[in-house]
């Protein structure tokens, strides 16, 4: 399974998203588009969103906390 997740220091439904994957035992790359640009606009371009959190897993975008998406996506 491929996890990206696209989030901010600051973003607290970002700190949501990670501690919900962490408690499902989801390993996760975490991309601070506040520091990366080249990822921000990567961002942008998968999920036609600026706000974060955003996850891709396996291909399939999430935007927000949408713990239903995300439990159908980690356990498909």
């Amino acid at each position: 399974m491929s996890v990206k997740v696209y989030s901010t220091p600051s973003c607290p439904w970002c700190t949501v998203l990670k501690d919900y994957l962490d408690s499902k035992n989801v390993s996760y790359e975490d991309v601070d588009v506040s520091r990366n640009k080249d990822a921000a606009k990567e961002m942008i371009k998968k999920s036609g969103q600026r706000g974060v959190p955003v996850a891709d897993i396996n291909g399939q975008i999430i935007v927000g906390f949408n713990q239903d998406a995300i439990d159908r996506l980690i356990t498909a």
